[in-house]
């Protein structure tokens, strides 16, 4: 029986192959995709809603995201099969100039779950636009990654880091955290 309030869609955000480009930096949590990939099967055996993101820029020197680039499609493991939709953004939140809260009111879904690349940007956007839009959000900890980044007085923080203080941010005020693990058992 499942304990969550209705069947929730999984949304898998940017998990796109031009984040394994060195360009990043240094990221944390190797084990996201499967994580990721984990959570897709069982919304797969059960036949729920799958929603998946990726980034196009819209600037032709873009070097990783551009229409004519190898790094905008989705890294292998997680492509979409036929029928799992997947909206495409120029911007960081999954939501804007998207029809995914149109789809998602549509088939009458009340709760996401959130994997995807990168925690600082289109994870923690798209989950505080989820949550400030009414949507019972779980944010998979361990299905998800964040990179390392350099603030504005040249101090480079670890992607350890980035990610503890991101999910803080996000704890409670925008989203229930919880594992890869916690969600399936949840399932059974």
């Amino acid at each position: 029986m499942n304990p969550f309030s209705s069947a929730p869609a999984l949304m898998i955000l940017d998990m796109q192959k031009g984040f394994d480009d060195p360009y990043w930096g240094k990221r944390n949590n190797a084990h996201a995709e499967n994580n990721t990939f984990r959570l897709l099967t069982e919304w797969r055996k059960r036949n729920w809603p799958i929603f998946f993101s990726k980034h196009l820029s819209l600037d032709p020197q873009s070097p990783l995201y551009h229409k004519n680039d190898q790094g905008i499609q989705i890294k292998d493991l997680l492509a979409p099969k036929a029928g799992e939709k997947v909206f495409t953004k120029n911007v960081n939140s999954a939501f804007i100039d998207t029809e995914l809260e149109i789809h998602l009111r549509q088939r009458g879904i009340k709760s996401v779950v959130i994997t995807g690349l990168s925690t600082q940007h289109c994870v923690s956007t798209t989950t505080r636009m989820s949550g400030n839009l009414g949507f019972v959000t779980y944010l998979v900890s361990d299905a998800i990654a964040a990179f390392e980044i350099t603030d504005h007085q040249g101090t480079v923080h670890p992607p350890e880091t980035v990610q503890e203080l991101e999910l803080a941010a996000l704890h409670k005020e925008f989203a229930v955290m919880m594992t890869a693990d916690q969600v399936i058992n949840r399932l059974t």
